[in-house]
């Protein structure tokens, strides 16, 4: 069997929001019947914009988002997310994503955006190095 490679983007940014860290809206809520966290774009404002690659040429992102366990919010943590199938190239459920256009100047980069509507991860796809459920 062929190892698969896999196309990672680093999804921060969100239109309303830009790069402050302090006001993403993005949320990974952690499901503990199921061990898994939940990523959610609550808003337009929420979508993730700009994050090079990510429009069309990725197969995973790590998504900044705001963990969530209960009802506490623990700030902006950083989660592993699958976009698309790696044989289909189909993105998984819940995951929406988009080509943004030419960059000005740089027009071998496709910068994209992305949504999720209850994307769920294993709780091990949490960058846990500073931070662990």
């Amino acid at each position: 069997m062929l190892a698969q490679k896999m196309w990672v983007a680093y999804g921060q940014t969100e239109i309303g929001h830009g790069s402050n860290v302090a006001m993403l809206e993005t949320t990974a809520t952690f499901d503990e019947k199921t061990d898994e966290f939940i990523i959610h774009t609550p808003s337009p404002t929420a979508t993730k914009y700009w994050p090079g690659d990510l429009g069309r040429f990725t197969s995973h992102s790590i998504v900044m988002a705001r963990l969530i366990v209960g009802k506490k919010d623990y700030g902006t943590q950083a989660f592993m997310v699958q976009l698309r199938d790696q044989e289909t190239w189909k993105h998984m459920p819940g995951v929406k994503t988009g080509d943004i256009g030419p960059k000005l100047g740089y027009h071998s980069k496709d910068n994209g955006w992305a949504e999720f509507n209850q994307v769920r991860i294993p709780r091990t796809d949490m960058l846990m190095g500073l931070c662990n459920v």
